[in-house]
């Protein structure tokens, strides 16, 4: 429930967050599509200006009538309009800091626009150009006659750099919002594609959250088997203890009572043994996963009359996973154990070695054993030397172990000494 709970909740998060990020995306796309518009277009209007028939232009200032000067500068005018798909473009007279007057209008001859008609680009700035002699850029202009628009306006100089008007170009709105529109569309299929990618990262997210906790289910389930195996063993041999505690008391009882002390004391001595046998399985191990396998092992091993020692270096062996240390060493002893069992009692010996070097670990098993290993096959799965049993599985022990070996980059090996009549198994594993 908590799971979904989370889902739910990050999901809309997430969506919340996507959305807030387009519409701040779009909002600042549009502010950058305007000013790089409006940009393109002051410089459009400096080349214009730059290109204007000067001379002319003067001739037409000192006499400001509909003459031959103003009908060809107009023309120039009407050209350049459209050449670079302006809405109009003009020449200003700005003679004060409040309101500007349009001098020729680039337009077709049958359009009429009267010298000195007030122009509506804001007071700010014709103060500004007034002022400064510099360019200007306006925001949007909204006029009920020549519809919504920007503007730009240009000084226009003479070869001395005396600035004899200004030139100005108006823009449709209309045609900034299109591309606008345009970028935007275009943006929109990459913030879909880029959806669709985080859409893919969290289901692969959440795939491989599923699949690890499904792992890591699988080897707390292994573990859990190994544990509760190990320590079932380890009650029986308990609850076998204490039934035999009980029947030992219950003869020494009966010895006392009749006054046999003689074969009381003998009945005692003859416990040493055992008791000695429950000392020997006190192991000084740092690694308490390994020190409670050992010693269920050691009680299997007494239980089956067979002699079972150890050689444990004092390390935790803390840099492999103790599932992994427990699965290899668990399938390695069962298989001596078995192995061994084959033997008479006088010649069942298993040897457990666990050493930590500075540069890897090394865990070896070795018992006596009847049988030689065949290495070519020991490790393949389904490969048994015991007999076949139709009740159990065999053959997965060391092809489990062998896998965990590669998965920790190491080495395995097991042979068989023509001497001594052993199987020695060996594995490496590196210090990461």
């Amino acid at each position: 429930m908590k799971r979904k709970i989370i889902l739910i909740l990050s999901t809309i998060l997430i969506l919340v967050f996507t959305s807030l990020s387009f519409l701040a995306i779009n909002f600042r796309m549009k502010v950058t599509v305007e000013d790089a518009v409006v940009n393109h277009n002051l410089e459009v209007a400096k080349g214009l200006a730059s290109d204007l028939d000067i001379e002319t232009y003067k001739k037409f200032l000192e006499n400001q009538e509909e003459n031959q000067y103003y009908w060809k500068i107009r023309s120039e005018l009407n050209e350049f309009r459209d050449k670079v798909g302006a809405l109009y473009v003009y020449t200003l007279d700005i003679d004060n800091p409040e309101v500007s007057k349009t001098l020729i209008v680039g337009m077709p001859r049958n359009i009429h626009f009267p010298i000195g008609t007030n122009c509506t680009v804001p007071k700010k700035y014709v103060e500004r150009a007034f002022l400064y002699n510099e360019p200007y850029v306006t925001k949007e202009i909204h006029d009920p006659e020549f519809g919504t628009y920007m503007s730009v306006g240009v000084p226009i100089k003479d070869e001395s750099g005396d600035v004899l008007g200004y030139l100005g170009m108006d823009i449709s709105s209309a045609s900034i919002h299109h591309i606008e529109k345009a970028v935007i569309k275009d943006r929109v299929v990459i913030f879909i594609f880029i959806g669709l990618f985080i859409i893919i990262i969290i289901v692969s997210f959440l795939f491989l959250q599923r699949w690890y906790q499904k792992e890591v289910t699988k080897e707390v389930g292994y573990a859990e088997n190994t544990y509760q195996s190990e320590l079932s063993t380890l009650i029986a041999s308990v609850s076998s203890f204490r039934h035999d505690y009980i029947n030992h008391i219950q003869v020494i009882q009966g010895l006392l009572q009749i006054g046999a002390y003689d074969k009381a004391l003998e009945y005692v001595t003859s416990l040493n043994k055992e008791v000695s046998m429950i000392e020997k399985l006190k192991l000084n191990i740092d690694h308490p996963g390994l020190a409670i396998l050992l010693q269920t092992k050691k009680i299997a091993a007494e239980n089956y009359q067979i002699d079972m020692d150890f050689g444990i270096s004092q390390n935790a062996f803390d840099h492999i996973k103790s599932i992994d240390l427990i699965k290899i060493l668990s399938n390695l002893i069962d298989n001596a154990i078995e192995a061994t069992m084959e033997l008479p009692e006088s010649n069942r010996k298993i040897e457990v070695i666990c050493t930590a070097e500075a540069t890897k670990y090394i865990f070896q098993v070795t018992n006596t054993s009847i049988k030689k290993i065949e290495p070519d096959l020991i490790f393949k799965q389904g490969y048994t030397t015991k007999d076949r049993d139709v009740k159990k599985i065999r053959g997965q022990g060391l092809f489990i172990v062998k896998e965990i070996v590669k998965k920790n980059k190491g080495f395995i090996s097991i042979k068989s000494t023509d001497d001594d009549m052993k199987v020695i198994a060996k594995v490496e594993i590196p210090i990461k």
